[in-house]
């Protein structure tokens, strides 16, 4: 294997262990320079597609929700990342890691999740300087 396919496969790899698949749409909300360029490009690559902005108008099946401290109202963030969300899909919020500027408490993610309607499923150290927690909607009821 050449180093250039290692690399590639140990870029899908960072997507795959998160769940994206091959043909999701991902929405990406509060990319900034701090962002992981590695994960993202992961995403992609898995994806088979640009991941699309908060512009975005039709639905999707993850948002990719960058958040620190900083951002504002945690529930505002969740809700309004909501709002694209197919059924099904989820969100991935992704904040720094502790010790890194912006770190979001694990507590105010527990607080803020089932206030905007939404259960945690997993956390895991999803790149360098970011962990990651997966929030889905409850499934409606029939």
């Amino acid at each position: 294997m050449s180093a250039t396919a290692g690399q590639a496969q140990t870029e899908r790899g960072l997507a795959e262990r998160l769940g994206f698949k091959a043909s999701q749409v991902v929405q990406e909300i509060g990319w900034d320079d701090d962002s992981d360029e590695e994960l993202r490009n992961s995403i992609e690559i898995v994806t088979e597609a640009e991941l699309v902005d908060e512009d975005y108008e039709e639905v999707v099946d993850v948002v990719l929700l960058w958040w620190r401290d900083d951002d504002g109202d945690l529930v505002d963030g969740l809700v309004d990342a909501r709002t694209s969300l197919a059924d099904g899909g989820h969100i991935w919020l992704l904040t720094p890691k502790a010790g890194r500027d912006g770190h979001v408490e694990p507590s105010d993610i527990d607080e803020a999740s089932p206030t905007a309607g939404l259960s945690q499923t997993s956390s895991v150290s999803a790149a360098k300087d970011w962990s990651g927690t997966r929030l889905v909607a409850p499934k409606a009821r029939r």
